[in-house]
């Protein structure tokens, strides 16, 4: 009974942190850009600095009517942001935020199942981009189904750096293993990764599978009301996982500066502020970089991140060989 308890309260703070976390990244998103670009937007919703205005936006879309193109596949239509959405939150359960794995569920081999969960969200994507029957929505899922396949590569390549470094393929077995002279020695990983990361989520200046000035709203054209919202979320949720697999991988996860217990602050607390300040990068690339053309986004691929991941390996195989 005791057991059952325990994975009851564990299911119940991951649902918790997975509609809370996606909401404040996004809040942060709305206000930092608002500010970076000087144009402040709805500042009354709640009153204190519109702090509201994504509630009022959730109701909103809650309020909407819910639309089926007459020549859409229907089940297929449907069924596309819950597996855009649902992924992400499997691959919380995996992600430790404190020693012994905090709430996360441990596993031997983490690091492939979290990569290979997250590779099917984008297959929501797809889905819809298909089921649209309207050409913008095909396009858009064409253009996911090539970037996919592009930044597949380096993204699992960076992962297997890491993993081959601390000898061990469990996320917690990682952030034990991690040390601070691996900020350098693992950076271009790290870079590498969370680019890719950030394609693989079609965030800006990444998103030329939304580009709205090309095609309207690439595959979610034809989306409307909470479905619409679903696939929003399933963006901002993508980024708190992505911020916490990079903070697990490369920075050293719930490992403080200099020591935790100098400092005073738990494991998890050292977890959170990690994810917020890689989860602001986001943000703040969205902000400073125009979007990518395909050809520019292929060959960045190809060209500088596949390279840039291979050579990182080698190095770890190279360093990992001479330690042991």
């Amino acid at each position: 009974m005791t057991d059952v308890l325990e994975v009851a309260l564990r299911l119940v703070l991951i649902l918790v942190a997975f509609l809370t976390l996606p909401l404040l990244v996004g809040q942060a998103e709305h206000k930092a850009m608002a500010h970076m670009q000087s144009r402040l937007g709805p500042m009354y919703a709640g009153g204190f600095h519109g702090w509201a205005q994504l509630v009022a936006d959730g109701v909103k879309f809650a309020q909407k009517e819910d639309l089926v193109p007459a020549a859409a596949d229907r089940t297929v239509f449907k069924l596309a942001p819950a597996v855009g959405l649902i992924p992400y939150l499997v691959v919380l359960v995996a992600i430790p935020v404190a020693p012994g794995g905090g709430v996360a569920q441990e596993l031997d081999a983490g690091i492939f199942f979290v990569i290979a969960v997250m590779g099917i969200g984008v297959l929501g994507s797809l889905m819809a981009g298909w089921a649209s029957a309207n050409k913008y929505s095909l396009l858009g899922g064409l253009r996911s189904a090539a970037q996919l396949m592009a930044y597949e590569l380096p993204f699992l390549l960076a992962a297997a750096s890491v993993a081959m470094a601390a000898g061990t393929l469990s996320l917690s077995g990682i952030v034990e293993a991690w040390e601070p002279w691996w900020l350098l020695w693992q950076l271009p990983g790290g870079v590498v990764f969370f680019i890719a990361g950030l394609a693989e989520l079609q965030r800006p200046p990444f998103d030329m599978p939304v580009a709205d000035s090309e095609i309207i709203f690439g595959a979610y054209t034809e989306y409307t009301g909470l479905r619409f919202a679903l696939f929003l979320l399933a963006e901002y949720v993508g980024i708190v996982v992505l911020a916490a697999l990079t903070t697990v991988l490369f920075l050293g996860g719930w490992k403080g500066p200099f020591d935790t217990a100098l400092w005073g602050a738990p494991g998890v607390v050292w977890t959170l502020l990690k994810v917020f300040a890689l989860s602001f990068v986001v943000i703040w690339l969205r902000v400073s970089y125009p979007r990518l053309r395909e050809d520019q986004l292929q060959r960045l691929a190809w060209q500088g991140l596949v390279p840039v991941a291979l050579a990182q390996l080698a190095l770890t195989g190279v360093v990992a060989v001479a330690i042991s």
